[in-house]
């Protein structure tokens, strides 16, 4: 492998002088130098063969003893110094203390076509911050970790990619649901990639322990390499580098409300610092329309993460940022402009979102409430979100096809479309149908702009759980199945209509489809 190797974050930052890997406090460091563990057996699943090619892989170094060795934690790559990274956080509204990398170990940071990239094993083995956990990984949460990064990535959502999965050949224990049942399960290793995998707790952590002088170093460095053009260290370019920290983070909160996705453990720890969708462990994608969704069985009673509520955790979220930054700055009042500008953002960003979901461009005053309107007739009847706006786009603004029909095949209980329900959705067609008069474009221009917005095809839970189950028994064929149908979200792919159908009625409780944890 002939990689172009950099070293820009073990040599800038401070390291844990403590080079022995046992769990402890780690103190004015940023990171811990760890190897990663090695493996009884290990077994290459799937390549991202197209990105790899953005890191500087060739198709040969894939097929390699060597490439799976490292991607493993078998072997480290000559003048590499794989580490952890130390973190605190907030968890579900509580500060936690230090957190850090658990089971995540870096191996090394690349740059290919001036881009730089960071490789990282989930999965890989002890740290110094896996406290009671084993730092190990098993194939369940790397399936679904592996395949919606990439799901996430093709539906333009900003986040983490990934480069392999690998079976470890060990044998994990997990109690899937934290109800005192535990099991061995097949262990497994992903290689994640990220441009940087900094989280909000990085800059926490610091503060929390009165450390600004590392917490400077730690800004610093993270403007230069990754926010280069705000400029050199000053009170004026730490504003400036929290204002594009909140305007990345809106972007993506808005996109996650644009597809219907559900991170469902936004703490401070799984926010990244660039507002990339980090993470991926009880997510989900919304079946029926529900704002008080959430599929984190640990947060089903307050629901903190629910989808309606992810915009307003991404603002709690950037205040506790805010709070961090606050000793570099010491004047509150930019940072609480920027925090409103958030809320301000968001009004005019979500609106802009939902009325491109609709097919409407042009202004009208009466559009928020109109889009209100929908969101409350949408929850009248379980109804499928992807699939509803999908159908949507084949609407004739002349009214020629009723709209009932348009959208019959997202509702799960179609017999509960009748009476009081059925007459809202006729009274919100027509107004609808009038909505579109003031539209410059066809209908055929409407279809192609709304299907550009609205995916067909969305990594369901149990879409994942089905290739979980095949491969656990040794299939992986559904896994690059999902793969390659999630490469094109939003092309009719008629081959692959299969997939684009509401949850099956087994799904509904099935543990992995409707009922997920943070055991991984």
């Amino acid at each position: 492998m002939n990689l172009n190797i950099i070293h820009n974050f073990i040599k800038e930052l401070p390291s844990d002088p403590i080079k022995t890997n046992t769990r402890r406090q780690v103190n004015e460091a940023c990171f811990s130098y760890v190897t990663p563990k090695k493996t009884s057996n290990p077994k290459l699943i799937h390549v991202a063969k197209d990105f790899s090619e953005n890191l500087g892989f060739t198709n040969d170094d894939l097929k390699s003893k060597h490439f799976l060795n490292i991607l493993t934690g078998n072997k480290v790559l000559e003048n590499t110094n794989p580490y952890a990274m130390c973190y605190g956080g907030y968890q579900f509204g509580r500060w936690a203390g230090q957190l850090g990398d658990g089971r995540a170990i870096n191996l090394f940071d690349v740059e290919h076509n001036n881009k730089q990239w960071t490789i990282q094993l989930k999965g890989a083995g002890e740290t110094p911050y896996s406290r009671s956990g084993d730092g190990l990984a098993v194939l369940r949460s790397s399936i679904r970790e592996y395949l919606c990064s990439e799901a996430m990535y093709n539906l333009g959502v900003p986040t983490t990619r990934v480069l392999s999965l690998a079976l470890s050949g060990d044998e994990v224990m997990r109690d899937m649901l934290y109800d005192g049942n535990q099991a061995f399960e097949k262990g497994a290793i992903v290689s994640r990639v990220s441009p940087s995998f900094l989280r909000f707790g990085n800059f926490e952590i610091f503060s929390s322990r009165g450390d600004h002088k590392n917490l400077k170093i730690l800004v610093d460095y993270t403007i230069k390499h990754h926010c280069p053009l705000i400029g050199k260290p000053s009170k004026e370019t730490y504003i400036d580098f929290f204002e594009e920290v909140m305007q990345r983070t809106l972007d993506m909160i808005i996109h996650w409300q644009r597809v219907g996705f559900v991170h469902g453990v936004m703490n401070t720890d799984n926010m990244s610092i660039l507002g990339l969708t980090i993470d991926y462990g009880p997510y989900g994608w919304l079946e029926g329309f529900d704002f008080g969704w959430t599929p984190n069985t640990t947060d089903a009673q307050n629901k903190r993460y629910r989808f309606a509520n992810q915009p307003n955790i991404g603002l709690w979220n950037l205040y506790q940022l805010a709070n961090a930054l606050y000793p570099l700055i010491d004047d509150a009042e930019p940072l609480e402009k920027i925090l409103e500008n958030y809320k301000n953002g968001f009004e005019t960003k979500s609106l802009v979102m939902m009325k491109s979901k609709l097919g409407l461009f042009e202004d009208d005053a009466k559009d928020q409430q109109f889009i209100k309107t929908l969101e409350d007739v949408l929850q009248l009847t379980e109804t499928d979100m992807t699939i509803f706006f999908r159908l949507l786009s084949n609407f004739k603004k002349d009214g020629s096809l009723k709209g009932l029909d348009v959208i019959k095949d997202a509702f799960y209980k179609p017999q509960d479309v009748a009476d009081t329900i059925a007459q809202q959705w006729r009274d919100w067609f027509e107004r609808y149908c009038f909505r579109l008069e003031k539209e410059n474009l066809s209908d055929k221009e409407r279809h192609q702009k709304m299907n550009s917005a609205n995916p067909k095809y969305v990594l369901r839970n149990y879409m994942a759980q089905l290739s979980i189950d095949d491969a656990n028994n040794g299939n992986y064929d559904l896994i690059d199945e999902l793969f390659q149908l999630l490469k094109q979200p939003y092309a009719e792919q008629p081959k692959n209509e299969k997939w684009f159908a509401k949850r099956p009625e087994w799904a509904r409780h099935k543990i992995g489809c409707s009922m997920l944890s943070c055991s991984s």
